[in-house]
């Protein structure tokens, strides 16, 4: 009826329904309960890390943002207000080649990562892959590294062709930024770009130990697929209207959004970069 009553008027209302007016009135002019009241203090706060995530977040994760800023409440409550209020992640718009082409005279390496996707500590195990972006203008390809320890992007790029050159420009970064040690172990799958001369020649500059996905075994690169997939659904979850467009956007999330502020359910609901620097003390 309250939200009715420019369209209706209440005395109508009153009639149709069977209430009294003073019934009505005495409602509408009860105040807020405790529970009502605090309820709407936190649904403020929860719609803030929200915002603050992007709309990426579901109910876990603005649960944890909201108790590493102090708010005391359990993750079902949160759960259900955003329910309540419709407030939910992103969805992934979704359309896909194909990205591994495996050259049939080139000798795999064996899966010597075996689906063990921990590691001791920074630069001991990093995992590869390529995955595509869509764009109004064509295929726009990622090539990534990741550190398992930590979750974090150690290097990446971006291009028109899902070359071995995209590949080792990632490479190039990451060893760049992170100067990894000889007991560095690689993996990826099976794909041409990560079986080429040139690719293996540069792993080999630093000793590094190469293991590769079994064919058909997407679970051999499981941490790369949930990267993907995070990306997916929290950045590209629609066409970009330019290549251009999409280069400054996924630079923007994982330098500014994924390394240094999303929470991981998996490092405990901090950022790569922050459970990084607290591995350190």
């Amino acid at each position: 009826m309250a939200a009715h009553e420019q369209e209706f008027g209440v005395q109508a209302m009153c009639r149709m329904l069977g209430v009294s007016r003073s019934g009505y009135y005495a409602w509408r002019n009860r105040p807020e309960s405790p529970r009502a009241q605090a309820n709407h203090k936190l649904l403020v706060r929860i719609r803030e890390e929200y915002q603050l995530s992007r709309k990426t977040y579901g109910s876990p994760r603005v649960h944890a943002a909201l108790q590493r800023n102090g708010v005391t409440c359990s993750r079902k409550r949160v759960a259900r207000l955003m329910r309540r209020t419709q407030i939910a992640a992103r969805t992934a718009h979704r359309r896909i080649p194909r990205t591994t082409q495996r050259d049939p005279k080139a000798a795999p390496a064996p899966n010597l990562l075996n689906q063990e996707f921990s590691a001791p500590a920074p630069d001991r195990k990093w995992v590869g892959d390529l995955t595509y972006i869509d764009t109004a203008e064509g295929w726009l390809y990622l090539a990534t590294i990741l550190d398992l320890f930590s979750r974090r992007v150690v290097g990446w790029a971006m291009g028109e062709h899902m070359d071995a050159a995209l590949v080792q420009q990632a490479w190039n970064m990451a060893v760049s930024q992170r100067c990894p040690s000889t007991d560095l172990l690689h993996h990826s799958d099976q794909g041409s770009q990560y079986t080429s001369d040139a690719y293996l020649q540069s792993l080999a500059v630093y000793h590094c130990q190469v293991s590769m996905s079994r064919v058909g075994h997407c679970y051999d690169n499981a941490a790369m697929e949930s990267f993907f997939s995070t990306l997916k659904f929290e950045c590209a979850t629609d066409q970009f209207a330019t290549r251009a467009l999409a280069r400054t956007t996924i630079f923007e999330y994982i330098e500014a959004w994924y390394n240094r502020q999303r929470l991981h359910s998996s490092l405990g609901y901090c950022s790569p970069v922050e459970f990084e620097r607290n591995s350190r003390h």
